[in-house]
């Protein structure tokens, strides 16, 4: 009777978790980015990003981090720390929310890993004219993380062997093996276009609550297509984590219009304080 009941236990188990599995797997294909579902939970997130923050750390010849001129790190910190204190941001008490500067002036770029862990390429600031679009930009970032668009994805791609390592009790530190897969060539960190909008959509609300003028991103895309018209292989670089189609930049000409954003001036663009501020970059 024993090994009857085993037996008849094990089936059951195997048959709960192929339909689960096979429920989880129809939700990430139909629902995983649009509707937010994800596996992991906001101390996951922290975690993947500390383990991604310390391979980085670990390869300087691909992340070199600015290890001088350290006002350029407070520079960016001062900028993301007005962003953080918006009434929209619902991480800041959550998440560390540490930056870093690469000194890479080749690559326009800046990412986020899970948890709030965001970096940001000198080349990038020497490409952008205002503070504003160098605001707009961070506040993007910072949207990814806020709205887990990595764990989400990973729980897209992962979700059923996740579940079946967690339900069958076969692997407990599947977190941690999926951190250390992770960060070659963090391949993860590609955005859709769905997450791209979402993100542009994030950065102009916690700009409406800074001087910044809201929908500074849109002087980041005008500069990234007039140098993709150049051929510019940097850009392509950029272009390949972060797609720029058309509807994104129509986005943020609608939501102007609609949420009815100040006009563009100095007094929120800060165009001088800026231009002054790329004097010193390294």
């Amino acid at each position: 009777m024993k090994a009857m009941f085993n037996r008849s236990g094990l089936h059951v188990q195997i048959a709960v978790v192929l339909l689960i599995s096979v429920t989880l797997t129809a939700t990430s294909i139909h629902c995983g980015s649009r509707l937010g579902f994800n596996l992991f939970t906001d101390e996951d997130d922290v975690h993947l990003g500390e383990q991604l923050d310390q391979e980085i750390r670990e390869n300087p010849e691909e992340f070199p981090i600015l290890q001088t001129h350290p006002h350029v790190r407070e520079y960016v910190e001062r900028i993301a720390e007005d962003i953080l204190q918006s009434q929209h941001i619902r991480k800041r008490d959550v998440y560390p929310y540490e930056f870093e500067i690469i000194h890479d002036d080749e690559t326009i770029n800046a990412f986020a890993a899970p948890g709030g862990y965001i970096y940001v390429y000198t080349g990038l600031m020497h490409f952008l004219d205002n503070e504003a679009a160098l605001a707009g930009v961070i506040g993007h970032e910072i949207a990814h993380a806020e709205r887990r668009h990595a764990t989400r994805r990973i729980s897209a791609y992962y979700g059923t062997q996740i579940l079946l390592a967690v339900v069958l009790g076969q692997n407990p530190g599947v977190v941690e093996q999926i951190a250390a897969n992770l960060f070659t060539g963090l391949g993860f960190l590609a955005n859709s276009r769905s997450d791209e909008r979402e993100a542009d959509t994030y950065s102009m609300r916690y700009l409406q609550d800074t001087d910044y003028y809201p929908g500074a991103i849109r002087y980041f895309f005008d500069k990234i297509l007039e140098e993709q018209q150049r051929g510019s292989g940097a850009v392509e670089r950029l272009l390949s984590t972060h797609p720029l189609p058309q509807d994104r930049v129509a986005h943020v000409e609608e939501t102007a219009e609609k949420e009815n954003f100040p006009e563009p001036t100095e007094e929120n663009l800060f165009i001088e304080r800026y231009q002054e501020f790329k004097k010193t970059l390294p």
